[in-house]
């Protein structure tokens, strides 16, 4: 049922067309060209698009065909890992606090509470020097950490309301295990509301991965992002734009792709969306 809701919103398989083209390109596109994103033409410097660099090159010589499919394959496996990351902490620490109730969750609203309080960008810029030595995973590990705690509150409320329905109570009077309860119970109830999260988040962490790297704080030299090629071409976009405009076209076909897959599974896990349409039509 929910996959027929999906096939029939036009926008969303749309986004979800363009994501599959931009990861087929990201993880693909390396074997379309013989150059590497590292490699350096020194008889092509700032040379146009053509048949032998497709998307041109920078002031060094690199192609920007192969640095645009390596930034976007480095900023999609960042936008997912941190999806995942805090989406599975957000469901953990939301679930495990609204089902137990007394103090563990008092402990876990209070931690949450002190994560909100420290400005991310600000939290970015002080430890990631100190782990540039791990490289881009670190930095995964960093925004993951600092994306979950909004949505764990929401998880939570939605926990509190569910472990008083029935079927919980049911399942807890016959001596079910709280884990068992909270994986065969709660999570499936709220799995609509952690898809759509998760949808979000990943546009939100490739756009703050971009803004993080195009101020330095995000993934290092030698390797590239989409904020990293972004913040080399913005000085030439104008004089020299197929430095800035492949990558950043990137980026805005990502993210808009995104909303559209997102906004698509809230109507189609919507139970109420059929009737809404139907409303609408007469």
């Amino acid at each position: 049922m929910v996959f027929r809701r999906f096939r029939r919103n036009p926008s969303a398989l749309v986004g979800l067309t363009v994501i599959v083209l931009l990861f087929l390109l990201a993880f693909g596109g390396p074997f379309l060209t013989h150059w590497s994103y590292s490699d350096i033409d020194y008889s092509a410097l700032r040379d146009v698009p053509s048949a032998e660099h497709w998307f041109g090159t920078n002031p060094i010589g690199q192609d920007v065909f192969a640095q645009t499919v390596r930034g976007l394959q480095k900023s999609l496996l960042i936008g997912l890992l941190v999806a995942l990351f805090s989406t599975a902490m957000a469901a953990a620490v939301g679930t495990a606090a609204g089902y137990f109730g007394g103090w563990p969750d008092r402990i876990a609203m209070f931690f949450v509470d002190l994560l909100l309080v420290f400005p991310a960008v600000l939290v970015v810029a002080v430890v990631s020097p100190a782990l540039r030595s791990y490289g881009w995973i670190a930095f995964v590990v960093i925004l993951a950490v600092l994306a979950w705690m909004i949505t764990a509150r929401v998880i939570r409320s939605m926990t509190l309301s569910l472990k008083q329905q029935e079927f919980v109570r049911a399942a807890r009077f016959a001596g079910v295990h709280p884990v068992r309860i909270i994986v065969r119970h709660i999570l499936p109830n709220v799995a609509s509301f952690l898809i759509i999260d998760a949808t979000i988040t990943v546009g939100t962490a490739v756009m703050f991965e971009t803004v993080l790297s195009y101020f330095g704080f995000g993934v290092q030299p030698p390797d590239v992002s989409l904020g990293t090629l972004i913040a080399a071409g913005t000085g030439s976009a104008i004089t020299y734009p197929w430095m800035f405009f492949f990558a950043a076209g990137m980026l805005v076909f990502f993210v808009l792709s995104i909303n559209l897959i997102g906004d698509g599974l809230r109507d189609a896990l919507d139970p109420t969306s059929d009737r809404g349409r139907r409303r609408r039509k007469r």
